[in-house]
């Protein structure tokens, strides 16, 4: 439910919290929630904090819903459950009334009027009047709208539990059943009613996995957390949605779309298989691709869905659209988000796009400390109320109304979805057996739209793959052919970790395994485009990782098809060849990307390349094996994650167990050394070419962005070391904005300015804090972790590891600081070509075919 620790962000800084003046207030001032006037909220926008909880007393909410007469009802996330009814608009915030509710019930995670009953998720481990109520659903009915209830009955046992367990309850479009949300902590539902996804998952690592660097949940597999459609009852399950690491929340749009917002693994940053928390349309029989450690997939698999909108570092809880409030119709359409790391109250603004969406966020509020755990619009009065509280932290109820002077009469409902969104779900209701779903799905395997592909793909493998392996294998069009391919290699193999084999059993898919190739091998791979490459290696990987090694001959073709490949230009096709090349055995791959890992301007890219060669046993140089090892020395100053160190020794005991006895002696003394000195990810430290000013830079620029190298831009992002805070393209830092979404917001000058001026403009989400000591010393930095009495500050964004501890007794005050965390001067070392790279790089969104980088 909250983020792992290490905790990032100003909310953990519980008990100092800031008063309007972003001061501290008194330490022997009453513990209360933080207060309204201390909130940055949107203009025309008001909160109010309606109820300070009495944390000894009603402990700490996490969860909200409204009961039909506009009251709210909450859970302790420890403890019981509790009715509220607010002040009313306008009246003294004093007039709310809190009661706790006579049921056996709480530790919930999910709460749900709907069907006449109180529906109820308990997730904790906690004893309510005297009774243990068992982890999973129950149904609480009510004759008289919630003044009374009548026995709970227990609808399903479900085994999760922890912050990563059972969680929200929300009403299905179809006013006939619920949708339940579930974390990578809780096991499959068996039986099943219904799937519309495939149950085909699998691991599907080509190379061996890698568990958790710390050991973090090393032995579950995926697909991780899942979404259900259940019967009021709670009798029949069926799954919807799989892949998430622990969506606490979902909300359904107007026209019927599931959206969620996943959390990220923290310990996972700044390696490659890092994901950040994100927003995902729930589409049917989506796969979004958690697995365990350093097996997360990519967001460019063809066998799963990438998400909506990239949020980055944080932590989600509730979230709801905001129909029925009444705001603006921009507000009123838009998917309303909490963030509970860093006390922000999203508003996501989400348009059609092809068959899916787009989205744009605002932040519609912020506090600190402000750790949001739900939000709900409460009908009755057009209101939205929120939560703060969580891991027996303070707990409060806050409203917010609308003050300005649009209209805030009920949408119309923005921008309908297109004829690609009807396509999409008439493919959809094919997510069944159906006698009728290959022919009409099949045309569409190869549809521009990913998200029609994925339909089609996913109606295709739910029918019997003896009606149509045949025409998978003699399929002619090269992007139907990738994707029927993949529905074949995924419908006739079974992943060895979720169905282990004996020594001797049969392989399933084996015989298949020749044919496949040979289907692939007729695909003209040079004509292909750069995603379409991608997914050509992926087919590779899950055949072989699910059929086995290929035999002499096959391998052979394959090595002399794919080793002059590689390199290529993309770091993400280079990775995919790597992989498919060490696992092949390729006698030149070592050398290749030993190459690569010391001209890759990301420590995420090395680490891709590494991982791979972890497990190559053959082919190696004696040169090639000490620089490999070598590298081990230099990685040991990299900067991550709480789990990346971990990682790194997982991947020389991999690589050690490769080498010889001999080898082992030969190498020996870099086994043994200590990490070298601190270097550059890439490059050499640089002079100071010119003191830039921005009006001097801005027509330069302006002009230039014709003919450039997207391949020295994105070096020189590595060496001027955005990389280490900033993510761009999938790769980079968390500790600093994702840099990708530039293109769409800012101009040349607005982009320049942010680099040459980065202290004119410090977001709230990224600023850092000033602590005045009582001693009268200062520490600036941003706040990583909260335990006890102890604050841990980072002091410098280029070191995420490099903390200071912080004493919360010893601190007089704290405020905001003025100061950028981004150092000035980062454009002084480069020349004015080099820059106009640099900047056409930013604003390509990581696309290479880009306009400006046209010859």
């Amino acid at each position: 439910m909250f983020r792992s620790l290490p905790v990032t962000g100003l909310a953990l800084l519980l008990t100092l919290p800031l008063a309007a003046d972003d001061k501290a207030q008194p330490k022997n001032s009453t513990p209360s929630a933080t207060p309204a006037e201390s909130l940055k909220v949107m203009k025309d926008f008001k909160a109010e904090l309606l109820y300070s909880v009495p944390k000894d007393l009603e402990g700490s909410w996490v969860n909200l819903c409204v009961d039909p007469k506009g009251r709210l009802i909450t859970s302790d996330q420890n403890g019981p459950l509790y009715r509220i009814t607010p002040s009313a608009l306008g009246g003294p915030v004093s007039d709310t009334k809190v009661e706790k509710l006579d049921l056996p019930l709480g530790g919930a995670h999910g709460l749900l009027w709907a069907f006449d009953s109180l529906y109820v998720m308990v997730n904790e481990d906690v004893t309510v009047n005297g009774e243990k109520p068992k982890r999973g659903l129950y149904r609480v009915r009510s004759k008289d709208g919630g003044d009374t209830f009548e026995k709970p009955e227990f609808l399903r046992a479900l085994q999760g539990g922890g912050e990563h367990g059972v969680h929200a309850i929300l009403p299905g479009p179809d006013g006939k059943s619920l949708y339940i949300v579930v974390g990578d902590a809780t096991k499959m539902v068996e039986p099943l009613a219904a799937s519309r996804v495939p149950k085909l998952w699998g691991e599907d690592h080509l190379l061996p996995r890698m568990p958790d660097g710390n050991g973090f949940m090393a032995g579950v597999l995926g697909p991780g957390g899942c979404m259900y459609k259940v019967d009021p009852d709670g009798k029949d399950w069926e799954l919807i949605s799989t892949g998430y690491r622990n969506q606490f929340d979902a909300a359904f749009n107007r026209f019927g779309d599931l959206f969620t917002y996943d959390a990220d693994m923290e310990w996972d940053m700044n390696t490659p298989w890092y994901r950040p928390t994100r927003v995902c349309l729930a589409a049917s029989g989506s796969e979004f691709g958690w697995r365990n450690g350093a097996g997360k997939w990519p967001p460019y698999y063809p066998d799963s869905l990438p998400a909506i909108y990239n949020v980055g570092p944080g932590s989600p809880t509730g979230m709801c659209f905001g129909y029925g409030a009444k705001f603006p119709a921009k507000y009123q359409d838009a998917l309303i988000m909490c963030d509970w790391t860093y006390g922000k109250l999203y508003a996501m603004h989400l348009t059609p796009d092809g068959a899916a969406y787009k989205g744009e966020l605002e932040e519609l509020l912020s506090g600190t400390p402000l750790p949001l755990t739900d939000v709900v619009v409460n009908p009755k009065d057009g209101a939205l109320y929120f939560t703060i509280g969580g891991r027996k932290t303070q707990s409060g109820l806050y409203r917010v109304t609308y003050t300005g002077k649009e209209s805030t009469e009920p949408s119309k409902g923005g921008p309908a979805p297109g004829p690609l969104h009807a396509l999409r779900l008439k493919l959809e209701a094919l997510h069944k057996q159906d006698s009728k779903a290959v022919e009409t799905a099949w045309p569409y395997l190869g549809h521009e739209d990913r998200y029609i592909r994925y339909a089609a793909r996913v109606a295709v493998e739910h029918q019997d793959p003896k009606e149509w392996q045949d025409r998978a294998l003699k399929e002619t069009d090269s992007a139907r052919a990738i994707n029927a391919l993949l529905a074949l290699v995924r419908a006739t193999g079974l992943d060895p970790f979720h169905h282990p084999r004996k020594p001797g059993d049969p392989v399933p898919g084996r015989a298949l395994q020749e044919p496949i190739l040979e289907a692939l091998e007729h695909i003209n791979f040079d004509k292909l485009s750069e995603s379409q490459k991608l997914d050509v290696m992926r087919v590779y990987a899950i055949l072989f990782n699910r059929t086995g090694k290929p035999e002499p001959a096959a391998r052979d073709r394959l090595v002399k098809r794919y080793d002059p490949l590689f390199p290529a230009k993309g770091r993400e096709l280079n990775a995919e060849l790597c992989q498919l090349l060490v696992y092949l055995e390729d006698p030149a791959v070592a050398g290749k990307a030993l190459k690569l890992m010391e001209d890759a301007p990301t420590q995420e890219e090395q680490i891709e390349y590494a991982k791979s060669l972890r497990v190559l046993a053959t082919g190696w140089t004696p040169a090639e094996r000490k620089e490999y090892f070598t590298w081990y020395l230099k990685a040991a100053n990299f900067k991550g994650g709480n789990s990346l160190q971990g990682f790194f020794k997982r991947m020389k005991s991999d690589a050690v167990a490769t080498l010889t006895d001999k080898e082992k002696e030969e190498l020996k003394p870099i086994l043994d050394a200590k990490p070298l000195a601190p270097t550059p990810i890439v490059g050499k430290p640089r002079p100071v070419v010119k003191q830039y000013k921005l009006d001097d830079l801005v027509p330069v620029v302006e002009k230039g962005l014709t003919k450039r190298d997207f391949d020295r831009g994105r070096r020189l992002f590595g060496e001027a070391q955005c990389f280490v805070c900033h993510r761009f393209d999938n790769e980079g830092g968390a500790q600093a904005p994702d840099l990708t979404v530039l293109a769409g917001r800012y101009s040349v000058r607005d982009v320049l300015e942010k680099v040459v001026n980065p202290n004119k403009f410090v977001s709230d989400q990224y600023a850092a804090v000033v602590f005045t000591m009582k001693d009268g010393k200062s520490i600036t930095g941003r706040i990583v972790n909260h335990n006890g009495d102890t604050i841990t500050v980072m002091t410098n964004m280029l070191d995420p590891n490099g903390t200071v501890p912080v004493s919360a007794k010893k601190v007089d005050t704290i405020e905001k600081s003025k100061v950028s965390m981004m150092p000035e001067g980062l454009l002084n070392t480069f020349k004015e070509d080099e820059i106009l790279d640099l900047v056409a790089y930013l604003l390509s969104r990581g696309d290479r075919d880009n306009k400006m980088f046209q010859k």
